[in-house]
């Protein structure tokens, strides 16, 4: 089938079993060639082929809705809605997103990027649907790991007390980003091996009525006994002492299996649960064969090998030099733990993990949990290394208020993926982190320039005994500078001059220095001498070096690669404007007040004005005022 003609599902509807696993075959061999280019969440889709093909034969999208979790597995329903014409666009500016999103299709109703949300969208629009005298099926796909999550949970417990109508697909591939952990895939461990449960329960309500004399009274205590079957079949219970009627497991890659339960499904009045097994990257050996999640989500790779194309002699990532210097520092400190909310992949913790198996924790998909856990920690004397990525942290944002710095407990945040992240868009641009923590009490916030000024500021948080501290790192790898071979201390606030000038300052921190610097030669050659400051402490400021600043009347451009509102450059003119420099002029320059989509870090910082020449022009007209005002 020529996959670029589709425009939507409904031709799904007259093809056979067997035409439908040739069309599985050719989408299989798609993604494996289309991503192979522009790197993507390859796993997850080779993973449900069969189960999306299968819910759009069954249903009617978009009256129907579907609404896949963390959204990262959507590819084969963008295919099937239309959009395999934009795949060589994927996660590229201005091209298809890699996520569900409801401004390139109807069949996408909800937008998700972070896991764990479909089950509360579902029941709102169930409610809704109600409410309206609508018919139509509701249908989030939930991956087990998500189902970890504590907003999950919270929808169970409501969807099962308020008895709506919902068909909840459990995608069961044992698998999140990174192998599940705890007593929730525990229990779906046990599932798996359960057999066909709805089946058996009500066959033997069927046998029971045959048999003479006694059938009927018999039948009138079936259900009695079909719940007591209940604890025999079924090792867990879990979803239908929910109020769930729970189907499965079934084999996600089998179309009868699927289109009987899912036909079944279609017939309850309550909320039903069924539960799908998957193989991620099913169909890809590199993909289908991996353990730790390597192949979850990738960059570009070769097909025939799959080996990941890679640039030679690159410095090391970011993630790996702050996870191996807290892991050096950790064998000389027995409190330091390691914890992590289902990322010990992204996070670059395995070597800690390999040395430490008892001092590194994952929690799963609990950004909640991992916070207070880590919190809970810091009482009894630990050193917690909280590991997160900023765009989950915000997750945690009430825990990290009220259990961590309202109690002024001594955890130590890396907050990976800080900035701009790129091609995963606008749900994981980690843009907001510095806003929704430097307003918090006892919370020091730091980035650093590059990785040497790195290692020396993760020795400086685990050597901190003062309350939370957090250090910003970016996506991707450093600078490439050498390493110190000794540990240093930075005091607390201390900024850096990088180059000094006369006629404006740059205030500046982390990925953006490159760009101040870069600009202040420019302006040197027009006679301009720019001061370009490391504020590498983001919070506390160095107001003693601020007011050096302020005290010459240099006027100030703050950069940040995170949001303006809140930020860091608003945490300048606060103070500026308290030390009694109200007159000096100050600019910033940073996100603006929107979400930022996915495109490469180059084109969306050009998109925004952020980039050398914005930072030459706004230091030309600052310079202007200060000598029209001399």
């Amino acid at each position: 089938m020529d996959l670029l003609s589709i425009k939507d599902p409904s031709f799904l509807k007259n093809l056979s079993n067997k035409e439908l696993e040739e069309l599985g075959r050719e989408i299989r061999q798609f993604l494996i060639e289309k991503l192979s280019v522009t790197g993507g969440h390859i796993g997850p889709n080779l993973g449900v082929v069969e189960l999306t093909i299968a819910l759009h034969k069954c249903f009617d999208s978009p009256k129907d809705k579907f609404l896949w979790d963390v959204g990262h597995q959507s590819y084969v329903h963008k295919i099937l809605t239309g959009r395999a014409c934009q795949f060589d666009t994927l996660r590229q500016y201005k091209g298809l997103c890699g996520f569900p999103k409801m401004a390139e299709s109807e069949h996408d109703v909800w937008e998700t990027g972070h896991s764990s949300t479909s089950l509360s969208a579902a029941m709102g629009m169930a409610i809704a649907r109600d409410l309206k005298g609508e018919s139509s099926c509701i249908i989030p796909i939930i991956g087990d790991g998500a189902l970890t999550g504590g907003m999950a949970l919270e929808a169970l417990n409501h969807i099962g007390h308020e008895k709506k109508k919902l068909i909840v697909i459990l995608n069961d591939n044992e698998m999140s980003i990174a192998p599940n952990v705890g007593a929730m895939h525990n229990m779906l461990g046990r599932l798996r091996t359960a057999g066909k449960y709805h089946w058996v329960k009500d066959e033997l309500e069927y046998l029971l009525k045959k048999i003479p004399a006694i059938g009927g009274q018999l039948a009138a205590t079936a259900e009695r006994i079909k719940d007591s079957l209940k604890y025999l079949f079924v090792s867990g219970i879990f979803f239908e002492e929910l109020g769930f009627t729970y189907l499965g497991p079934v084999d996600g890659h089998d179309y009868d299996a699927l289109f009987e339960n899912l036909a079944y499904a279609k017939k309850q009045e309550g909320p039903v649960l069924l539960h799908v097994i998957t193989k991620k990257g099913k169909g890809y050996n590199p993909a289908e064969s991996d353990k730790i999640g390597t192949w979850h989500g990738t960059g570009p790779y070769k097909m025939e090998t799959g080996d990941f194309v890679k640039p030679d002699l690159s410095p090391p990532a970011w993630s790996k030099l702050v996870s191996e210097t807290v892991r050096k520092m950790a064998r000389e400190d027995e409190r330091i733990v390691a914890v992590t909310p289902a990322m010990p992949v992204g996070s670059k913790l395995e070597g800690f993990a390999s040395e430490f198996p008892d001092r590194m924790i994952d929690v799963g998909i609990a950004e909640q949990h991992a916070a207070t856990f880590a919190a809970g920690l810091a009482t009894q004397k630990m050193k917690p290394f909280l590991a997160i990525y900023s765009t989950f942290l915000q997750r945690a944002y009430d825990q990290v208020v009220h259990d961590i710095c309202r109690q002024n407990l001594n955890v130590f945040i890396g907050i990976d993926r800080a900035g701009l992240v790129g091609a995963d868009g606008e749900t994981h641009q980690g843009v907001f982190d510095i806003a929704f923590l430097r307003h918090l009490p006892n919370m020091v916030l730091m980035m650093p320039k590059d990785e040497n000024e790195g290692q020396h500021m993760v020795n400086t948080a685990i050597h901190y005994d003062d309350g939370p501290i957090a250090m910003r790192y970016p996506r991707g790898n450093g600078l490439g500078v050498p390493l110190d071979d000794e540990l240093k201390l930075i005091p607390i606030g201390s900024w850096e001059v990088l180059r000094k000038g006369e006629d404006g300052a740059i205030l500046t921190f982390g990925t953006t220095i490159a760009m101040a610097m870069e600009a202040a030669n420019i302006l040197q050659k027009q006679g301009i001498s720019i001061k370009v400051v490391n504020a590498r402490f983001i919070k506390p400021l160095d107001e003693k070096m601020l007011t050096e600043i302020l005290n010459k009347n240099m006027p100030i451009l703050t950069i940040e690669e995170a949001v303006l509102q809140g930020g860091f450059g608003s945490f300048v003119l606060e103070t500026v404007h308290d030390l009694g420099f109200g007159h000096v002029e100050i600019d910033r320059m940073g996100i603006p007040d929107k979400f930022i989509e996915h495109g490469s870090v180059d084109k969306l910082l050009q998109e925004i004005g952020m980039t050398t020449e914005d930072v030459v022009l706004r230091m030309q007209k600052l310079a202007r005022k200060k000598q029209k005002r001399a």
